[in-house]
């Protein structure tokens, strides 16, 4: 038996938001190839979207440490710090400017396991988003369906597609759907960035709202991701929290937050624009509808969703349309509710087992950007995170060897405040303006 099969392992997640976390936190304990448990070191990227402790507690996920560090400072962590597997939960251009800041920390040393993937559906920037994630061991697909995309890409290019691995989002789970509640319950799901315009949002609070006007013996919750002020892995500019202020609701309407799993042991019917949530509600066989009123368009990613048996608008839903899922197109999308959900991530293990156990280590990361292939482009992406060239830190890179003081917090916590002032309330305005 493998050691690796016997001992804790030593993971680190490197994550820049509380969906990215969360993703991260699981996919490290579901591909950790180990009977004895692992110790899971959590780094949360400083940046706009750095989860809040209301954020992170929502999420739920144990680590046995957590800190704030910029790109640099994690570097240094990976440098001085031995483990046996990294998940990189991060947007492409994180992964990559990590990628080559790794491959310089670490050299021709013994290194962990690098992994990353995506949080949930892949709907847009396929090919971008995916060079920028090439390089890592393991380049986790969600789905049968991505799995046959991304070695398209990436044999498309000439790279190497063998870092591609058929797995299963990792936070899909709870009991199936077993009958329905009373009160019958209908759940919408928010996304902060879709639809953008304040328009397409104040129509899906509106129906919303109407469809509870209509159905006073049901309950009609909207569930939302975060709270203003809160950011998440999409810039969030328009809340619904703030839409719905000053309008007159009924009384069987309200907004919920909270973890989507226990939202979801309450759900009867869960309508989104193209949240992730569907696919976990599918997984539970939940009835789920993707709704069609602002069209089906890559732009709001409902696209994705042709031929699942989900599309439906908000008039048919209030005339008591009730969805029928097409069983081919779900198990294609890894949604697994078949059963075979405890079984997704065993490639994946084995593929790290193999690896930890590879005579004299592995190789140096290799990713498919260099200088040479990409000098117009690399650069920017490794200059973002105050890396150079070659993956060393610029001078007067951001690296605080100790955490920061209490001016320094309050200080780092009202730029963020303005930030996200400047998003949720200027920028809406000087475009509006400029739409005059």
């Amino acid at each position: 038996m493998p050691a690796s099969a016997t001992k804790a392992l030593r993971v680190a997640v490197l994550a820049d938001s509380d969906t990215r976390w969360k993703w991260g936190a699981l996919t490290a304990q579901r591909v950790t190839p180990t009977d004895a448990g692992i110790r899971l070191d959590g780094y949360l990227l400083r940046g706009r979207a750095t989860p809040t402790a209301r954020q992170l507690k929502e999420v739920g996920v144990h680590a046995d440490s957590l800190r704030e560090v910029t790109g640099v400072e994690f570097l240094r962590a990976m440098g001085e710090q031995s483990y046996d597997i990294l998940v990189l939960a991060l947007v492409g251009g994180g992964v990559q400017a990590m990628l080559h800041g790794l491959r310089n920390a670490w050299g021709s040393g013994k290194r962990p396991v690098v992994v990353t993937g995506y949080v949930g559906v892949v709907y847009e920037k396929l090919a971008d988003g995916l060079l920028l994630r090439h390089g890592a061991d393991l380049v986790l697909a969600n789905s049968r369906h991505d799995a046959d995309r991304f070695r398209a890409v990436y044999e498309g290019v000439g790279a190497d597609a063998s870092a591609v691995t058929e797995v299963a989002l990792p936070f899909l789970g709870g009991e199936p759907y077993s009958g329905e509640n009373d009160p019958y319950t209908v759940v919408f799901a928010a996304q902060p960035s879709v639809p953008d315009s304040r328009k397409d949002r104040t129509y899906l609070l509106n129906r919303l709202i109407e469809h509870a006007r209509r159905h006073p013996e049901r309950e009609v919750l909207l569930k939302l991701r975060s709270k203003p002020g809160e950011h998440t892995t999409h810039i969030e500019e328009l809340p619904y929290q703030k839409l719905v202020q000053g309008t007159d609701v009924p009384a069987n309407f309200r907004l919920v937050y909270g973890h989507m799993g226990e939202v979801l042991d309450r759900t009867d019917l869960l309508v989104t624009v193209s949240s992730t949530a569907a696919l976990e509600a599918l997984h539970r066989r939940v009835p789920t509808v993707v709704l069609t009123d602002l069209g089906v368009r890559e732009v709001l990613g409902n696209h994705h969703f042709t031929g699942s048996g989900c599309l439906a608008s908000w008039d048919q839903l209030d005339a008591g349309h009730r969805p029928a899922p097409d069983e081919e197109w779900v198990a294609r999308q890894g949604v697994a509710a078949d059963g075979s959900y405890a079984t997704a991530f065993d490639t994946a293990r084995e593929r790290i087992a193999g690896l930890l156990e590879r005579p004299g280590g592995l190789p140096p990361l290799n990713p498919y950007y260099t200088p040479e292939t990409a000098p117009g482009y690399l650069p920017g992406i490794l200059a973002r995170h105050h890396l150079g060239p070659d993956g060393a830190p610029l001078p007067g890179a951001p690296a605080a060897d100790k955490a920061p003081g209490p001016v320094r917090q309050i200080v780092r916590r009202a730029a963020r405040g303005a930030y996200r002032h400047g998003v949720q309330r200027v920028a809406p305005v000087i475009r509006r303006m400029g739409e005059l």
